[in-house]
């Protein structure tokens, strides 16, 4: 971490609370959290509107999770990338359906629904203000209701404030993310080294 934050031994009331949270949950604190308690008030506000956002996400937890691995990689965000890759090969079912994924989403036997959500979330992060009524055309054309559309923007465009916010802390990936196969590795460090 490039600044000074508060460490595990070091935190009191809210922040206290969170970090007790992911450690029950994950068994450590993610660099991700502690990064926001450079300014202590930052932490609380932070993980309450990420917990809003993903309770009140319209789609599935594999959406957000395919939504945010192609948003990270054109962030480009490591971090972002190994974190959430590692949790998409349960959904996917291997290592190489994920690389896949992450290396053309349109070519890698994906449903027309999630490649039209993945173009549009891809969209966002790289040229949002080109995006036209046709766009949303397509999306409707595959399903997606208006407020499902919002989501895939939301989530994409999170990813673009949180992950760039964690780079510029110099939050790091934690081991427990980063995968033993070297390919799947450095394919999925798309920004930062490991």
């Amino acid at each position: 971490m490039y600044l000074r934050t508060i460490e595990e031994e070091q935190a009191t009331g809210q922040v206290a609370e969170i970090y007790e949270r992911q450690k029950a949950q994950l068994g450590f604190v993610m660099e991700a959290a502690k990064c926001f308690t450079a300014r202590p008030d930052l932490l609380p506000i932070y993980t309450d509107f990420s917990d809003r956002i993903r309770a009140g996400f319209s789609l599935g937890l594999r959406e957000w999770r395919l939504i945010t691995l192609i948003a990270a990689k054109h962030i480009p965000s490591t971090y972002c990338s190994h974190v959430y890759s590692r949790q998409l090969i349960d959904d996917l079912g291997s290592k190489e359906a994920v690389l896949a994924v992450q290396r053309d989403f349109r070519a890698a036997g994906l449903p027309d629904r999630d490649v039209e959500m993945l173009a549009y979330a891809e969209k966002v992060v790289r040229e949002a203000s080109r995006i036209t009524p046709a766009d949303i055309g397509r999306l409707r054309g595959v399903g997606f209701s208006d407020q499902q559309i919002c989501d895939i923007a939301l989530c994409a465009a999170f990813r673009c404030f949180v992950s760039r916010f964690f780079d510029a802390m110099g939050a790091g990936t934690e081991p427990v993310f980063i995968d033993d196969d070297a390919e799947f590795r450095a394919t999925m460090s798309v920004g930062r080294p490991v």
